[in-house]
């Protein structure tokens, strides 16, 4: 089922940068820092998306990475703190 929604939703994602390429044939220069460029307004557009949606996803991957990375340093936190609390407990049976 999920690769059903992601084919359709890649499809409705081409047909839409169609539709913007189709409805926008004008060109447009623009100016790099290393040079021009003179595209169709449309494709200008498409790929303005694609790479905003691109730096979005990576900055996305980026932050859940470092949140994994935490959830891992507290779980193991936790567990000497148990290991800790298990140890102190069973020195005060024996104490006793």
């Amino acid at each position: 089922m999920r690769r059903v929604l992601f084919i359709g939703s890649l499809c409705l994602a081409a047909l839409l940068a169609l539709l913007i390429s189709a409805t926008n044939p004008s060109r447009v220069e623009i100016e790099l820092a290393f040079g021009r460029l003179v595209s169709p307004l449309g494709l200008a557009l498409v790929i303005a998306f694609t790479l905003g949606l691109l730096c979005g996803l990576a900055g996305r991957m980026y932050w859940v990475a470092e949140l994994l990375t935490e959830r891992g340093r507290l779980r193991r936190a936790l567990r000497m703190a148990e290991a800790s609390a298990r140890s102190n407990a069973a020195a005060e049976d024996s104490a006793e």
